[in-house]
């Protein structure tokens, strides 16, 4: 049997959940195109409309690099690519947050300047079933129908992304949470028109453009870091993840090893593992030995699907070395 790195397979559970993750985007896609075309028929001259319509139109990059991650990080590795494509996930949550901060500038120097010029957009009225209608009430009404759908979408992608360690299924789910606030400012907005508030429309599409380039902010800072293998972090960023505990905790339990310390780096769904540790009187164990605790750790989680296990005389700084050469480090 020839020896290969890592797996590519998910176990039943997370591949259900998965399955279940694919077709939550793809709904996504749906509610977000049918969005789409109700508030571009809708927008009017409104700057936070527009905002408003921007956003949704964004809001299609987080489910489809998703949906394209998904069919590309199962593949096996080969020569070229010894670590498999799990990045694929990493440089999708990357090029979506690019663009979520890029348009979030854009709407915010465009929404700045309508302010500036005291610009006052014009909203006017449309005949619906004989009657003559003020467009902004239309306008409200697309936007409360349309805030309702990403509510539970975002709920239930939280779960999701948990549950597969993704980060890209994270931040559309963040994303999700906030879009009724696009839709709360957009509301605001119109109906600052028409009480003659003026600046209301061009204060809420600040208010959208401010989030828009939040978002993107936070997710580009979590893509770039974690394409630079920073330590493994939890699926929303917020703690080392408790796995590099596991492992190294795992490996000092062992009869013949004295010290133990990791380094793990996240791929995307998955954790590259370097395990380094000290044999007792530095007698090396048996190559069967050394494989069994290898696999062993790759047992205690799905994530851990590719592991090195280094034996050393001393451990390495960066995977928890002593504290005198911790010291001597940072002096």
């Amino acid at each position: 049997m020839n020896t290969r790195f890592g797996r590519t397979e998910l176990p039943e559970k997370q591949e259900r959940i998965l399955k279940k993750a694919v077709r939550l985007q793809w709904t996504t896609t749906g509610v977000l195109a049918v969005a789409v075309t109700l508030v571009f028929l809708a927008m009017g001259n409104s700057q936070a409309m527009k905002a408003a319509w921007i956003e949704d139109m964004l809001s299609f990059a987080p489910p489809l690099a998703f949906l394209l991650a998904v069919r590309i990080v199962n593949r096996p590795p080969t020569p070229g690519y010894p670590y498999g494509f799990h990045r694929a996930t990493g440089v999708a949550h990357l090029v979506a947050a690019v663009a979520l901060c890029v348009m979030g500038a854009f709407l915010l120097i465009d929404s700045g300047l309508g302010l500036l010029k005291a610009e006052h957009p014009p909203i006017g009225a449309v005949q619906v079933f004989g009657q003559t209608v003020w467009l902004g009430w239309l306008m409200i009404a697309v936007m409360a129908v349309t805030a309702v759908p990403p509510v539970f979408l975002g709920r239930a992608k939280m779960k999701l992304a948990k549950e597969l360690h993704s980060k890209v299924l994270y931040a559309d789910a963040d994303m999700n949470k906030a879009d009724w606030m696009t839709a709360a400012g957009s509301i605001v907005g119109v109906a600052g028109i028409g009480v003659g508030l003026w600046w209301a429309d061009a204060a809420a599409a600040l208010f959208i453009a401010a989030g828009i380039l939040r978002d993107g902010y936070k997710n580009m800072r979590a893509a770039v870091t974690d394409l630079m293998d920073t330590r493994a972090m939890t699926f929303d960023d917020g703690r080392p993840h408790p796995l590099i505990r596991q492992v190294d905790d795992y490996l000092r339990g062992l009869s013949w090893v004295q010290e133990a310390g990791s380094r793990v780096r996240d791929q995307g769904h998955v954790f590259h593992v370097e395990a380094f540790v000290v044999p007792r009187d530095g007698q090396l164990p048996p190559l069967e030995v050394l494989e069994r605790a290898r696999d062993e750790c790759i047992d205690l989680d799905w994530k851990l699907q590719d592991m090195v296990l280094v034996p050393v005389s001393e451990l390495p700084v960066e995977a928890g070395g002593s504290r005198q050469h911790q010291s001597e480090r940072n002096r």
